[in-house]
């Protein structure tokens, strides 16, 4: 017997059903971060999800009730994917000036990195009126603490993680891009002398 999924009772959308789609639901959960990405919480829909996805409306219906559900769990995956992607970045420190030249690339965001700031900042707008979503931006500051203070030491790296956050979004939104010198000396007056933890 069908479930609602393989049928993609969608009210006429007039696609085809895929019945053998084990990763259905990541699929429409990264649809779903890419809509939110060109129209943010305000603008998501199950229709553009779907459309994006590539699957009937149905489908999307069946895996996320609500909207609600549906950024929740976007806004889920997209955190665990930035941990680990974020913690990467700094597998080859070995020096202060390393860790300068990773943080000042990683302000200077380039076409691959403004699609996770863009999310991160819709995650954190969204977070203000949705206390569910306040645990995830919670979790990521956590771990993006976390890694900056195997170089830094835990209060400078809340002290140089705001800084980031800030300076990311106005590189997102500026029409002139700040020179790299003056990114890098703001990084390197926060994060302060040597410490000797690895950076």
């Amino acid at each position: 017997m069908e479930t609602p999924e393989e049928r993609g009772t969608s009210g006429g959308e007039g696609r085809r059903a895929r019945r053998h789609d084990p990763r259905r639901r990541e699929r429409v959960l990264d649809a779903a971060l890419d809509v939110l990405v060109e129209d943010g919480v305000a603008g998501i829909t199950h229709r553009k999800v779907a459309a994006h996805a590539d699957v009937p409306l149905g489908s999307v219906t069946y895996h996320f009730a609500s909207l609600t559900e549906l950024c929740t769990q976007a806004f889920a995956r997209y955190t665990d994917q930035r941990s680990t992607e974020y913690e990467a970045l700094f597998t080859d420190v070995a020096s202060r000036e390393d860790l300068i030249d990773v943080l000042a690339e990683l302000v200077r965001a380039g076409p691959s990195r403004r699609r996770s700031a863009i999310l991160g900042f819709e995650l954190h707008l969204a977070a203000l009126r949705d206390p569910a979503l306040r645990v995830l931006t919670q979790e990521w500051t956590r771990s993006s603490r976390t890694t900056l203070a195997r170089f830094t030491g835990p209060e400078a790296a809340a002290r140089l993680d705001a800084l980031l956050e800030g300076m990311i979004m106005q590189t997102l939104v500026s029409t002139e891009r700040e020179p790299l010198e003056e990114t890098r000396a703001a990084i390197a007056q926060t994060l302060g002398p040597a410490t000797g933890t690895g950076a």
